[in-house]
């Protein structure tokens, strides 16, 4: 019952598009509250769970923000990238797979991948490889703090909204790039030109 809620909390915080708490922390949280807990069974669950809430959300994105909210010379300018990527997927596997690795948020890289209509099957398999790797070691690392350590959790929560805030605005501010980008003139030309 407490791995379905885990699958479910992760799913919820996946599938939120800016403002959500990011899963590592969460995880590394669980990690030092039960550090006898299998590392690797936290880290496949919240893996899979991330995998599938951010699929939904580049899904949401693709449906709602992608064909409702977007006029047309946007979607002619993300068309652009659609035609880029589809026609290299190990570059594709390879972004997702990298970027997976690293604490940063996804919430943007699945809205953006997702506007575009690419296929989500594509991006599943690196990104649920990379989110493994990096949620075992965060879990880990949690574990062998709350084995150690007594953590003042007011000042963790001081760090973690300062690194929430943050991330949280370089994301809207990146998704309001990717949508004024001339992507056209930047991939062929190698400028950087705003479309009105």
């Amino acid at each position: 019952m407490a791995l379905f809620l885990l699958f479910a909390l992760v799913f919820a915080l996946n599938l939120i598009p800016v403002f959500a708490p990011p899963t590592w922390m969460a995880l590394a949280f669980v990690g030092f509250q039960f550090p006898e807990t299998g590392a690797w069974a936290l880290a496949l669950i919240g893996a899979a769970a991330a995998t599938f809430g951010r699929l939904t959300l580049a899904l949401f994105s693709h449906r709602i923000v992608g064909k409702k909210l977007l006029n047309a010379a946007q979607q002619t300018n993300i068309y652009v990238v659609k035609q880029r990527l589809d026609k290299r997927p190990v570059l594709t596997f390879g972004i997702f797979l990298s970027y997976a690795f690293s604490p940063l948020p996804s919430n943007f890289l699945f809205i953006a991948y997702g506007l575009t209509g690419l296929s989500l099957a594509k991006v599943a398999l690196p990104f649920f490889l990379g989110r493994c790797v990096s949620y075992a070691f965060f879990i880990v690392g949690g574990q062998a703090a709350g084995r150690r350590f007594q953590i003042d959790t007011f000042e963790s929560t001081i760090y973690a909204s300062g690194y929430f805030i943050v991330t949280q605005l370089a994301v809207m501010a990146a998704l309001y790039a990717f949508t004024r980008l001339d992507w056209a003139v930047l991939i062929d030309q190698h400028r950087i030109v705003w479309r009105r």
